[in-house]
């Protein structure tokens, strides 16, 4: 073959790489939806919530030109690419801040949705490419008529708590247990524990959050998280007759705020810990139940958490603990019970960004001896709890009496 004729194949080889470059279409898909800047936010304060989500290309430089975007009222109505909610397709390069303007949305209402996008680059156009996962979002509940019950707790001290320079005031811990005869197709749970709380149903916890809800100015705002605890409802690992418990531990935070005559101004005090919740249990036939708190509700403050606060950490007596308090069947007819407490004055919302969790374990660099204390050098500035075994018989002696017979466990509030 002559160099010409190879010359030609080549220039004809490139030729039709070039002519295919220009008739192929960029694919886009559509990642990472998020609403209000959120990964299936569940407390939403809003019926009108923004979404977002982010492109990927199998081509560079391409510009979104339009979306088609869907809202369900159930997953499965998702999955088939029915928009009973909202169906819209709009000619835009907008993926940011897109306002949802589907059928008005009441309180504690799940969402579904889906999105796909088209684009183009330079002179080619693309088609709709394929459908997004599905994403959620839950509305909650947006007003004050929305909520059954009352705040509970206790609004005193106990004989073994300290109000002094450094006060020490003990956890509450509120139970309640209730009955379902019935399937349950969802269940949401609605809770504001201030200043801290952790939950838990059937002995399951509650969410990934830690030092929840985040802290506010007590005085204007209060925040409740809300969560999609379906899954704690399993038949099988409840009692007899379907018993159902759920369990609260209350802790300070900056409700409660400690050291109060330490300074000369004096710290903003909100009250002693409180709680509101609401469950919503939605049965397969239709109906619900909801329990709420009241003065039903059964509290014990003489557990192990003796003092907690972010000042002087937390004194816990793992000889306090109640063994078994978090499950059904639990004797709890010693325990007082709770109490009506003082409304917090700020508006009760829902939690709009994402709360504290445990992201990472670090293990110690060092571990030092001086005299009777350990110094734990982590290697790094950090915020979070020592996780440690401790050997050794339990001291005798009144474990309400300060750190006598405790177990200082944690540097952090819990």
């Amino acid at each position: 073959m002559t160099i010409g004729r190879i010359l030609s194949v080549i220039l004809l080889l490139l030729s039709l790489h070039v002519s295919a470059a220009k008739v192929r279409k960029p694919v886009l898909t559509v990642t990472d939806l998020r609403t209000e800047h959120m990964t299936n936010p569940m407390s939403l304060d809003t019926p009108t919530p923004r979404l977002g989500w982010r492109l990927e290309s199998t081509e560079q430089n391409v510009m979104q030109t339009g979306y088609h975007i869907i809202v369900a009222s159930s997953r499965e109505k998702a999955e088939a690419l029915e928009g009973d909610l909202w169906d819209a397709t709009v000619e835009s390069g907008q993926s940011q801040w897109v306002r949802y303007e589907g059928k008005p949305l009441k309180s504690d209402t799940r969402c579904y949705w889906r999105v796909q996008v088209k684009g183009e680059y330079g002179e080619v156009k693309g088609e709709f490419g394929v459908w997004s996962d599905i994403a959620e979002w839950n509305v909650g509940l947006l007003t004050e008529s929305e909520w059954r019950g009352r705040w509970i707790g206790l609004d005193r001290t106990m004989p073994w708590d300290v109000e002094e320079e450094h006060s020490r005031l003990s956890a509450r811990y509120l139970r309640k247990e209730f009955e379902l005869d019935k399937a349950v197709r969802r269940a949401t749970l609605y809770i504001s524990g201030l200043g801290l709380y952790e939950c838990f149903i059937n002995g399951q916890r509650v969410g990934d959050q830690v030092l929840a809800p985040m802290p506010t100015d007590y005085r204007r705002t209060v925040l409740y998280n809300a969560y999609d605890v379906t899954s704690c409802f399993d038949h099988s690992e409840c009692t007899a007759n379907n018993g159902q418990c759920i369990a609260v531990v209350l802790g300070n935070g900056r409700y409660y705020t400690m050291q109060q005559k330490k300074k000369p101004y004096k710290i903003t005090n909100f009250g002693y810990p409180t709680l509101r919740l609401n469950l919503i249990v939605e049965f397969e036939d239709g109906s619900r139940k909801v329990i709420s708190t009241d003065e039903k509700w059964k509290l014990n403050a003489d557990g192990a958490i003796r003092s907690n606060n972010e000042y002087d950490g937390e004194v816990y007596d793992a000889r306090k603990e109640f063994e078994g308090w978090m499950l059904p069947g639990y004797d709890d007819a010693a325990w007082m019970n709770a109490e009506r407490t003082a409304i917090p004055y700020g508006t009760l919302r829902g939690q709009m960004s994402p709360g504290m969790k445990v992201v990472q374990t670090v293990k110690p660099k060092s571990v030092t001896r001086k005299d009777d204390k350990l110094i734990i050098d982590m290697g790094q500035n950090m915020a979070g709890w020592l996780k440690f075994r401790v050997k050794g018989n339990a001291i005798g002696g009144d474990a309400s009496q300060r750190h006598k017979g405790a177990v200082v466990s944690d540097a952090s509030q819990r």
